[in-house]
């Protein structure tokens, strides 16, 4: 990772490196559990992205406290003038404030993964995985502006960091000081849009935008390196005026570390090097296919909840 040549942002918020590691294997199990219970789930997302997320929610995110765990409500309808029960996801990240950071997730994807961060934040009840995917609920598959801990709908890949970036730009425009926190995947960086939004930042000295990036290296149609290579990705982003770091994405300290930058003239974008098997090795058999995980039978079923009761041992 090249040195961090720019301000550290400072926090009052005691580090306990502990809690996080912790939080990481508590969003694994917790999408285990469901990818069981529901007979499918974007698990390998979970084991890529844990450590950010908990990262993110547990040392990096400056979010307003809530008095306690939000349960989600019924879906409020589209939004409209005449729709006045309407509301966002972002309530779970509490109230908004000029100085507060915000957090966008670009791959809706990830919502089970987001979903389980949350709770395990103490940000949305613990039994609220159960309304996942159902009728009226707000807990979707491919999370939608209404769902917990989401504000914007990022529809199609790609289309999320345009949102983020007009966000920021506004934000910036009325002296608000808080960072606009975006997470993306990997295949993203295939699109035109979004190389487009890229430019838009670095033009308009978007400073207050971090990115952190899952490189988990495999998207729906295989490995992201056969379906359009976008490596070398550092090199291409700091050509277009990008700050870039490239870590370990399991490495919470340097996860921190780069979480705490405050770029005076630059977007910053945090490069993740992950493993969509990490701590679940027994998912490796299903390669080059780590997309989505659904069970071909009742008994691979039954194994898996084997792996999940040695996953509670272990952890």
């Amino acid at each position: 990772m090249p040195p961090i040549m720019t301000r550290i942002l400072t926090s009052t918020k005691k580090v306990d490196r502990a809690a996080i590691e912790k939080m990481a294997q508590g969003i694994r199990r917790r999408v285990l559990e469901h990818t069981i219970k529901n007979n499918g789930g974007y698990l390998c997302q979970a084991c890529s992205s844990a450590e950010i997320f908990a990262s993110l929610y547990g040392a990096i995110l400056r979010l307003a406290p809530l008095e306690k765990p939000l349960s989600p409500w019924e879906f409020p309808g589209v939004p409209h003038n005449a729709n006045a029960r309407y509301q966002t996801g972002a309530a779970f990240h509490g109230k908004k404030l000029p100085e507060l950071d915000r957090f966008y997730l670009s791959p809706s994807q990830y919502s089970l993964v987001m979903y389980a961060a949350l709770i395990e934040a103490g940000r949305m009840d613990e039994q609220a995985l159960d309304e996942f995917n159902s009728d009226g609920g707000i807990l979707e598959m491919i999370g939608a502006e209404h769902s917990p801990g989401m504000e914007i709908m990022t529809g199609s890949l790609g289309q999320g960091i345009s949102q983020v970036a007009g966000i920021a730009m506004a934000r910036k425009r009325k002296g608000e000081t808080g960072r606009n926190v975006l997470f993306m995947s990997d295949g993203e960086f295939q699109i035109g849009q979004t190389w487009e939004a890229i430019q838009t930042m670095v033009f308009h000295r978007l400073h207050n935008i971090l990115i952190f990036v899952d490189l988990n290296g495999h998207q729906c149609d295989g490995k992201v390196i056969q379906v359009m290579n976008i490596e070398p990705l550092h090199a291409r982003l700091e050509s277009f005026g990008t700050h870039v770091f490239r870590i370990d994405g399991h490495d919470i300290d340097k996860l921190i570390e780069c979480g705490s930058i405050a770029e005076e003239e630059k977007p910053a974008v945090v490069l993740c090097d992950t493993d969509p098997c990490r701590n679940m090795d027994f998912l490796r058999s299903r390669a080059p296919k780590f997309h989505y995980v659904r069970f071909s039978s009742e008994e691979e079923r039954k194994e898996y909840e084997k792996k999940l009761s040695l996953f509670n041992i272990i952890e």
